[in-house]
C-alpha cells in the first residue's frame, strides 16, 4: 500500500473559461468496498469537460475535479475487489456523470468501470478511447443492434466520439458515411468511410438516403433534420441527453425511432473495447498531449471545436 497521501489535482473554485483550473494539492482519496485506486497515467479531455467547466451542467457548483476518461495502475484495491490486484495497467470510464476526478494523480471508482488495458497500446492510446469509443459501442452495438450490410450515418466523423465509431461501425461491417469539412476527408477515408459529405457546402438531407442508424454527436436541429434519412423503422441516436422535443414528435410522423443516451460505465463494454483494440479494429487518433498542468490549454483547444481525434493529458 502507497504511503503517498496527497496528489495534484486539476480543480475550480467557480465555474467560467479555461483560466478558472487550477493545479492543486489535494488529498489523495482511498478505495471503498468495491473500488479501485488507479494512479492515472492518461487521461482524455472531452467536450463533456469543458461543458461542466464552463456551467456545471449536471455537476451543479464547484468545487471539483473533472475528467471521466482515465488509464493508470492499480495502485490498492478496496474490500470485495477480485478482478484486480495491486499493479495491474487497466484503463476504463468512470461512472458517467457524478463519478468524475480522472484529472489528477490518483481516482477511484468501481472495480467494474475498468478492464485491464490492451498490451498493445500505450497509456496515452489507452487513456483517449473510454468515453468516445464506449458511447459509440453502447449507440450502435447495444443500441441500434448494428449488423453487417446495414448504413450509418456518422455525424462529426473526424471528432473523438465520431472517429472511434467509424472504427467500430466498420468493425460490425457496415456501409458508413460520414460527415466533415473538406479538409477532413482524406482522414475519414484513412479510417475506413465509404461516403464523405462536407457539411459545409452539401445539406446532408439531399446527399444521404435510406439510411439504417444514424449517429448524431452534434444535437440541436441536426437530430432533428436526421430523421429525413433514415429509411423507416430506421433509428436515430443522439448523444445529445437534451434537445428539440420535434425530436421524438418528428420521429413518430417518419415512421423512424428516435433515442437520446448518456455512456454509461460499463466492465463489458470496455473489454469489447479492449477486443476491437488486441484486434487492431480499434485505435484512437491523437491530436494532442498536454501535461497534466497544461489542463487549461487542452480545455481551451477543444472548445474551439477543430480537433480530429483525441487530447489527451499525460500525468508523470
Amino acid at each position: 500500500m502507497s504511503k503517498v497521501k496527497k496528489m495534484r489535482a486539476i480543480s475550480q473554485d467557480v465555474l467560467g473559461g479555461p483560466e478558472v483550473l487550477k493545479l492543486v494539492e489535494m488529498e489523495r482519496p482511498a478505495p471503498r468496498p468495491n473500488e479501485v485506486l488507479v494512479r492515472v497515467r492518461a487521461a482524455g479531455v472531452n467536450p463533456t469537460d469543458w461543458k461542466h467547466r464552463a456551467d456545471g451542467r449536471m455537476l451543479g457548483k464547484p468545487p471539483f475535479v473533472l475528467g471521466w476518461d482515465v488509464s493508470g495502475v492499480i495502485e490498492e484495491t478496496g474490500i470485495g475487489v477480485a478482478l484486480f490486484t495491486p499493479g495491474d495497467e487497466v484503463f476504463g470510464l468512470l461512472p458517467y456523470p457524478f463519478g468524475h476526478g480522472s484529472h489528477a494523480e490518483y481516482v477511484t471508482g468501481p472495480a467494474r468501470a475498468f478492464t485491464l488495458k490492451p498490451s498493445a497500446i500505450d497509456h496515452i492510446q489507452a487513456g483517449a478511447l473510454p468515453t468516445a469509443s464506449l458511447t459509440a459501442w453502447q449507440a450502435l452495438v447495444e443500441l441500434a443492434e448494428l449488423r453487417a450490410g446495414q448504413r450509418v450515418l456518422i455525424h462529426a466523423a473526424a471528432g473523438g466520439v465520431g472517429h472511434t465509431a467509424v472504427q467500430i461501425a466498420k468493425a460490425q461491417g457496415a456501409y458508413v458515411i460520414g460527415t466533415a469539412s473538406a479538409g477532413k476527408h482524406d482522414f475519414l477515408r484513412e479510417l475506413g468511410v465509404d461516403e464523405a459529405v462536407d457539411y459545409r457546402t452539401t445539406d446532408f438531407t439531399e446527399a444521404v438516403r435510406d439510411v439504417d442508424v444514424v449517429l448524431d454527436t452534434i444535437g440541436g436541429d441536426t437530430s432533428v433534420r436526421s430523421l429525413r434519412v433514415v429509411r423507416p423503422g430506421g433509428l436515430v441516436v443522439s448523444i445529445l441527453p437534451v434537445g428539440p422535443d420535434e425530436f421524438y414528435t418528428d420521429a413518430g410522423q417518419f415512421g423512424v425511432r428516435a433515442a437520446r443516451m448518456l455512456v454509461d460505465a460499463d466492465h463489458y463494454g470496455m473489454k469489447a473495447i479492449a477486443d476491437l483494440v488486441e484486434a487492431g479494429r480499434l485505435r484512437a487518433t491523437i491530436a494532442r498531449t498536454f501535461p497534466l498542468a497544461e489542463a487549461a490549454k487542452a480545455h481551451a483547444i477543444s472548445e474551439m471545436g477543430r480537433t480530429s481525434g483525441k487530447l489527451v493529458l499525460v500525468v508523470d
